[in-house]
């Protein structure tokens, strides 16, 4: 099983995970078809099938286009929202593609109609891989814009967080910079924080992915994954765990935003005098 990383649009991640005896290729939030007929093409593999987390334009809509480009495709999630839908799928719900097993993991909260894909190979020494969308990225979680704190805990703790720890997380945006630096603000001291987030900001210089990280890691330094550790009670002031977790998400959202710059050719307008006229109405 061989996964490609696929950065499309401003900060998301698609993958085409590819079947190496068959040659066969299952997408995971194809957003950009162009971009994914290109390495569709490049690695000579057929592409069987769409695995949606969620409906958000970002991460679904290339569906409609590829299922008319590809006949036969098909595409699975668990949301009726998800355009050209073929595959309505339940948690715990197993598919197979070639060697390829995949399980279906319902974390609703970011949207009410949220999974995951858990993949694996029988027989093989590779580490599984998990593919969370918006519900746990490298260092954080998903926005709770249809769902609950008391979800996201259940989501991160008993369905996400019971995995193997050595599982590859590949989550749908690369924002793990910004949510490092919101994890050295909860916790200060944390030392794998702190060596995370040189190497994310060295991995960012060098405009390469942070994905994946592994399960095991994210229970060191992603706060959102350790509301039972005594530093993140502190911060948050609370020890219930769902409201630790609730505090989080409402601190994190309001965690500055970094200084947009302003661009170089409105800058020389201004110099020109250009805007004048406005400035003075």
């Amino acid at each position: 099983m061989k996964v490609k990383v696929i950065s499309v649009l401003e900060d998301n991640y698609m993958y085409l995970v590819i079947e190496e005896r068959t040659r066969d290729a299952v997408a995971v939030d194809a957003a950009v078809p162009k971009r994914l007929l290109e390495i569709i093409r490049k690695e000579d593999v057929v592409l069987r099938a769409i695995l949606t987390t969620h409906h958000h334009w970002d991460h679904a809509r290339g569906n409609e286009e590829l299922a008319r480009l590809c006949p036969g495709l098909r595409v699975f999630g668990a949301d009726q929202r998800i355009g050209a839908l073929t595959d309505t799928v339940t948690h715990g719900q197993e598919l197979t593609f070639g060697a390829i097993r995949v399980r279906c993991l319902f974390t609703p909260c970011h949207t009410s109609g949220h999974m995951c894909y858990f993949m694996w190979e029988d027989n093989s020494p590779d580490a599984p891989a998990l593919f969370s969308g918006d519900t746990l990225f490298v260092g954080g979680c998903g926005q709770f814009f249809e769902g609950t704190a008391e979800q996201m805990y259940t989501n991160l703790t008993q369905i996400l967080g019971a995995l193997p720890k050595d599982t590859k997380v590949f989550c749908g945006h690369e924002c793990t910079v910004r949510n490092l630096k919101f994890a050295l603000k909860v916790e200060p001291e944390n030392e794998m924080v702190k060596e995370k987030l040189a190497w994310a900001k060295q991995r960012d210089d060098e405009d390469l992915p942070t994905v994946p990280s592994t399960l095991q890691e994210e229970f060191l330094y992603n706060p959102f994954l350790r509301v039972t550790e005594e530093p993140v009670q502190r911060f948050t002031g609370h020890t219930d765990p769902v409201e630790v977790l609730r505090r989080l998400r409402t601190e994190r959202d309001n965690f500055k935003k970094p200084k947009e710059q302003p661009h170089p050719q409105a800058m020389l307008a201004f110099d020109w005098g250009l805007f004048g006229p406005f400035l003075e109405k």
